[in-house]
Order: structure tokens, then C-alpha cells, then sequence
């Protein structure tokens, strides 16, 4: 059997164009950049490098262009790397040429987004990276910025990561407190299928090997196997013979999820990825000439 490498991730440009347009707004308030326009001139002309600061998984290129254009499309924007790429400390990621006033007032807002989206990338990168030497995938939750979802889950992409789902309504995750409301795990799958669209995958979170069997019996597509120890996940893996795609979840650190990928599950997924990721430290200095 051929695999098919995955495209590159990719988000619509106008959801780029606004968001920064609403973070541009919210930075130059009522009176624009006070401080730019009062200590330079007009006509002064700079140019500028974006470098990483540290070792890491670049993302945000786009948001940080976009930044530049809406300010001034005059500006000549010059990406030298591209999102999902490793850098090195010290490394330029773009260069930035024209009006002074322009690339300074841009310059927050594209460093915010940029820091930010690099660090989950990064974050996930270091998770993937662990285990990489299995068939699990790391991959993230809702649990996110409001507002930022979408471009939280592309930084997990571009850090080697897989998206859950993105919101309540594109695929159905049947947690602890419908089962409880339900009567069953059994109940609650079925009762979820009778009502979702054929293309809708079901999913529920199991805590124990009974629920586990329950949830087999009336062919779930998902099982979520919830704060379950290395060892009965490799019971879950054994009973269901590849039946349903298997994700491990809860307490998943940096040492622990080796152990849970070398279980054998398909996905090991964890908030800490897009809430806990620090931001990569990107900066933008002027080359004087």
C-alpha cells in the first residue's frame, strides 16, 4: 500500500487579514503609534530583520506579512523561511524594507502573533519528537485562545501535530457527563448515531475496560481512553484488534508519553500543546547601513 504524504497545512487568508486587521486596530487605538510619528520623520526609510532568538518550529509567517501590508503595502516584505521550519538560534526568518514609521508600527502585532504561534509549534514539535519512533500522533483539544482556535490548531500542524476537532459541531465526543445523563455508554452511542449525519465520526471516553467493551459492542468510531496506566492501554490495544481508532488522554507530559505511544494507541492527545506552550522568543532589530 502507497501512503500519501500530507499537503503542507494551510489557513484562508482571509481569516489571517481579519485577525490582524482587528489586532492592528486594538494596538494603534485612536491616535496611531504616538511615539513613531513623534521621534521620526515621515519620509525615513529603515530596514529590518525578524530573527529567532532560540531553537524552534516558526510559525506565523503569513500573519507577520499581512501585518506589514495592511500597515503600509509599500513595505517590502522578504520571508527567508517558511512555517514548520526548525531554526537555529540566531537565525533571520524575514527581512523588511521601506518606510520606517511603517515597519515600526506594524511590529508588535506581528511579533504577537508570531511569538505565539510559534511556541505552540514548537511545544508540539518537542511532543512529536518524542514519538516519533511509533505510529501514534500527538494531537490537541479544544482547549484553546477564544478566538485564536483555528490558528492554534495550524500551529499544531505545522509543530508535526494532528487536529481534533475544532469545534461542537463536526464530530460528536461523548464525554462522562452524557454518558451519566444518558445511562450508558451503549445508550449514549446509539442515541448519537440515530441523530448525526452518516459523514459524523462518534466518539466516547471511556475510564475503565467495562466501558471499553460497552463501547465496542455498538461499534464506536473513536474510543477516548481517559487517564488510563501504560499498562491497560496495552489491554485496550489487545482487545480491540484495530476495531476502532484508539486516543490516550489525560497527564500527558513530556515524560509520559513515550509509554503511552509505545502502547500501541493511534492518538495521544493534550491541551498542554496549545495552553501551556511557552512562546518562542523572535525579535525585530533595524540593520543600520
Amino acid at each position: 500500500m502507497v501512503s500519501q504524504l500530507a499537503y503542507p497545512p494551510s489557513l484562508p487568508q482571509l481569516l489571517v487579514d481579519e485577525a490582524v486587521r482587528s489586532a492592528l486596530l486594538e494596538d494603534l487605538g485612536r491616535a496611531g503609534d504616538i511615539t513613531t510619528n513623534a521621534t521620526l520623520p515621515e519620509d525615513a526609510t529603515a530596514r529590518a530583520v525578524l530573527s529567532s532568538r532560540e531553537a524552534g518550529t516558526v510559525c506565523g509567517m503569513g500573519f507577520a506579512r499581512t501585518a506589514f501590508a495592511l500597515i503600509d503595502p509599500s513595505l517590502n516584505f522578504i520571508m527567508l523561511t517558511k512555517d514548520g521550519t526548525r531554526v537555529k538560534p540566531g537565525e533571520d526568518i524575514a527581512r523588511i524594507e521601506g518606510n520606517a514609521r511603517s515597519i515600526l508600527s506594524a511590529e508588535r502585532v506581528a511579533l504577537n502573533f508570531l511569538m505565539h504561534l510559534s511556541g505552540i509549534a514548537s511545544y508540539t514539535a518537542k511532543f512529536a519528537d518524542l514519538i516519533a519512533h511509533t505510529n501514534a500522533k500527538v494531537c490537541d483539544t479544544r482547549k484553546t485562545i477564544p478566538g485564536m482556535r483555528a490558528f492554534a490548531k495550524y500551529a499544531v500542524k505545522c509543530g508535526g501535530g494532528s487536529n481534533h476537532r475544532f469545534g461542537l459541531d463536526d464530530a460528536v465526543l461523548i464525554k462522562d457527563n452524557h454518558i451519566a445523563v444518558a445511562g450508558s455508554v451503549a445508550k449514549a452511542i446509539l442515541a448519537a448515531r440515530a441523530y448525526a449525519g452518516h459523514l459524523v465520526k462518534i466518539e466516547v471516553e471511556v475510564d475503565g475496560i467495562d466501558q471499553f467493551e460497552e463501547a465496542l459492542s455498538v461499534n464506536a468510531d473513536v474510543i477516548l481512553l481517559d487517564n488510563m496506566r501504560p499498562e491497560l492501554l496495552e489491554k485496550a490495544v489487545k482487545i480491540n484488534a484495530g476495531r476502532a481508532k484508539l486516543e490516550a488522554s489525560g497527564n500527558i507530559a513530556f515524560d509520559t508519553i513515550k509509554a503511552v505511544a509505545e502502547t500501541g494507541v493511534d492518538y495521544i492527545s493534550t491541551s498542554k500543546i496549545t495552553m501551556a506552550a511557552p512562546t518562542l522568543d523572535i525579535g525585530l532589530d533595524i540593520v543600520l547601513t
